[in-house]
């Protein structure tokens, strides 16, 4: 093992020893001019033991509303995936928050397991990244965590969609015009671009996109992308990336994310950053499948003979903490 990830190895056990659990607490930013109010949870570090929350299909183990433990703690803020909420991703977040960091997860309006009136609307993509700005001027501002969180070590987790959110947020440009080009050949439009035929193909080509850039955030200093929907993205783009970042890619993609399109990103993010492809995999990988969800939708919790979910999230949770533990706690 080399020295660098032997130190990680120490570090990620030592930390993993000051709390029993992930503290966990439901937290909401308010409405104002950007936008609606945004419901969510946040995971900690926390030194009292868990009990049993049930959010939906998932089975949660966690310290409910417990005192935060430590200071100058890094925080990393999560975007779900199209029709996906904050607790999709629970298993990162109790990893992180047991390896002391914060993590903030918020549900984006109108493109939600509860409410996708507008995820097949052009606005869901033009509004993703200004949900987690101001996620993160809340955690930052006003949050109970607020005195607890390092200002200077803040990173991102994002899935598909949120994947896409978190590219913009880091200086990524979407190129809309190409994506009038994409439209073009695509009739109907993959499922995760719009699954209402032709509708946000339609606002393209009539140009009803923002003509000035999206919201960028330079308070992000690392980020991870887990089968980024990447296809408004060209070279240029993504010019204005400056800080380090983990990619990762399903081998055979899935729900309008391509496996040439996350490749694209990897060859031309233009700063130091991971690719990891995921052998054997398809796009819904990265979420855990908890059995009542298996039951509900077998089209996201089934995979290819061979590959085991569980295993893989063992080591990506793994692989995430030692790359934030990396970039922000050793800033």
């Amino acid at each position: 093992m080399h020295a660098a990830k032997f130190l990680v190895a120490v570090a990620l056990g030592l930390t993993a020893t000051l709390a029993r659990a992930a503290g966990f607490q439901f937290i909401e930013v308010p409405a104002d001019a950007d936008g609606p109010a945004l419901k969510g949870a946040m995971w900690f570090p926390c030194s009292e033991r868990p009990d049993k929350i049930d959010l939906g299909p998932y089975a949660l183990s966690v310290a409910k509303d417990c005192p935060i433990s430590g200071d100058k703690l890094p925080l990393v803020v999560v975007s779900h995936g199209r029709g996906g909420s904050f607790v999709n991703f629970y298993d990162v977040a109790d990893t992180l928050a047991e390896a002391g960091f914060i993590v903030a997860a918020i549900n984006h309006p109108g493109d939600t397991t509860s409410d996708r009136s507008r995820s097949d609307n052009l606005s869901a993509f033009v509004e993703r990244p200004t949900d987690i700005k101001r996620l993160v001027s809340q955690m930052l501002s006003a949050s109970s965590a607020a005195s607890t969180i390092d200002p200077e070590r803040i990173g991102f987790f994002g899935f598909s969609r949120g994947g896409y959110t978190g590219l913009v947020l880091i200086g990524a440009n979407p190129d809309w015009a190409g994506a009038s080009e994409f439209c073009q050949r695509s009739s109907p439009p993959p499922p995760d671009v719009g699954r209402t035929p032709g509708q946000l193909c339609q606002q393209i080509r009539k140009k009803e996109f923002p003509l000035q850039p999206l919201a960028h955030d330079p308070r992000i200093k690392a980020a991870v992308v887990a089968d980024p929907l990447a296809i408004f993205f060209t070279a240029e783009s993504f010019a204005a990336v400056k800080i380090p970042v983990q990619v990762w890619a399903s081998e055979r993609g899935g729900d309008g994310v391509t496996p040439e399109s996350v490749a694209a990103v990897n060859r031309t993010l233009p700063t130091r950053h991971e690719y990891h492809v995921v052998p054997n995999s398809g796009h819904f990988a990265f979420v855990i499948c908890p059995p009542a969800m298996a039951k509900a939708a077998p089209e996201i919790c089934t995979d290819a003979p061979g590959f085991d979910r569980v295993a893989f999230h063992k080591q990506l949770n793994a692989d995430v903490v030692a790359f934030f533990q990396a970039e922000l706690r050793g800033r």
